[in-house]
């Protein structure tokens, strides 16, 4: 019996060590429908352009996108759920954020 696999298993190999050295690209898509874009995962890729070409065969096989962004992962600032209190506490003290702070007039109705 044969063993089922790639013959040319160097191939894996150096494939491998090429998606090492390329950057991980985040990827956004705007639907058709939506206005804000949202991110659907994660791609290894040499450049912008192929990171766009991939994402377009990866998370748009069914014309469901407008619009692809493809940000690098490194360029990405984001904060931790850890750091939610620090962060988003001092809104608490500023009431006037809020919108239960302000009233509504009677000529506005309701919201």
């Amino acid at each position: 019996m044969s063993s089922v696999g790639n013959p040319y298993p160097e191939d894996d190999a150096q494939d491998v060590a090429a998606r090492r050295e390329w950057p991980l690209w985040e990827i956004f898509i705007r639907g058709q429908h939506g206005l804000s874009h949202r991110h659907v995962g994660s791609l290894h890729a040499p450049d912008a352009e192929m990171a766009i070409k991939n994402a377009r065969d990866v998370y748009t096989r069914r014309n469901e996108g407008v619009s692809i962004w493809a940000v690098k992962a490194d360029d990405v600032a984001a904060s931790s759920p850890s750091e939610k209190g620090p962060l988003y506490e001092p809104s608490n003290s500023k009431v006037y954020r809020h919108p239960t702070f302000f009233d509504i007039p009677e000529e506005v109705g309701h919201m």
